[in-house]
């Protein structure tokens, strides 16, 4: 008698006054305690620096004098600066040639090593991604001295096959060196979205191609009508991240040629970048409002992306 109204407690507990919303404090306790750390990074690292950044905008600063308060004046400034418009030129260039190649590209190789069974296929794999394990810094450097003029592996090459250039500068001429720093990116970039596109082929259904080739299609038509159009998901995400770092990223055109020459190859990052960090002198607050200009230019590019690509999407 005495078990079976210990076991009834037992079995009410959960209905005593305040259990529930002593269990409901707890399980917000824990959501407390495994999102705070997250968000507090991003409020910390990520919100508040942009966020400081509008307010830098709006102000004619060095990060050593006195700032003073200007408004809309460095925008005023930049929309009249014409290194500004010739920056963004650059970057339309390289962000509308370099994502259509890496993510061709990617498919290409993928779908081969997918479909094709090599016998080398594991050392094919790892050394289409080995360029995206090294560092943008040394990527650079590499393709810096395979652009040289005196000893430059591209010259050399093409000497070989009689095309003698002589001591052609690559990244030193004007009308050469922004379509010289396309290949390096595209080369890096690949690896990377190749491991990315290899996993998403592995999940397409390959009774999706048996039927196309009993139907008698060849690889070009499997791959464009069953391949692409399956893939669309993750080549608009590859595009979108693609395009943002094309605009954002300027490491490997710092190292190159730092915007040379005459400003060939300047993009909008690095001009930021060059206005606040580099050598003259220092404008936190012009660098910031033309921070601003590059996040409105990356929210256009993201909505015109999803425009391109909306209703392209297949199931199966």
């Amino acid at each position: 008698m005495i078990q079976k109204q210990e076991r009834a407690a037992s079995l009410n507990y959960g209905n005593r006054p305040g259990w529930k919303s002593k269990e409901a404090s707890q399980k917000w306790i824990f959501i407390l305690m495994a999102t705070i750390p997250a968000f507090g990074g991003y409020l910390l690292f990520t919100l508040y620096p942009n966020l400081l950044s509008v307010y830098y905008a709006l102000l004619d600063w060095d990060g050593i004098r006195e700032p003073k308060f200007v408004g809309i004046q460095n925008f005023i400034v930049m929309f009249e600066d014409p290194f500004v418009w010739r920056a963004l030129k650059n970057n339309v260039l390289y962000g509308v040639i370099v994502p259509p190649f890496v993510i061709v590209v990617s498919i290409l190789l993928s779908y081969i090593l997918v479909y094709k069974s090599y016998r080398m296929n594991a050392v094919y794999k790892v050394l289409f991604f080995f360029p995206n394990v090294l560092s943008v810094v040394a990527v650079a450097l590499l393709w810096a001295f395979i652009y040289d003029g005196s000893f430059g592996i591209l010259n050399a090459g093409l000497k070989l096959v009689g095309i003698d250039v002589g001591n052609y500068y690559w990244l030193g001429e004007k009308s050469t060196a922004m379509w010289a720093i396309i290949p390096p990116t595209v080369w890096w970039a690949v690896g990377f979205y190749f491991v990315i596109f290899m996993n998403a082929m592995v999940g397409i259904p390959k009774s999706l191609y048996e039927a196309a080739i009993l139907e008698g299609a060849s690889h070009r038509q499997r791959l464009v009508q069953i391949t692409f159009p399956l893939l669309m998901p993750i080549i608009r995400v590859s595009a979108i991240f693609l395009m943002l770092s094309m605009f954002k990223g300027f490491e490997n055109i710092l190292i190159l040629t730092n915007g040379g020459p005459s400003g060939s190859t300047n993009v909008i990052g690095l001009y930021m970048f060059n206005i606040a960090f580099g050598t003259g002198n220092h404008n936190y607050g012009y660098a910031s409002a033309i921070g601003m200009f590059l996040f409105v230019i990356l929210v256009l590019a993201k909505l015109l992306i999803d425009k391109l690509t909306a209703g392209r999407d297949a199931e199966y």
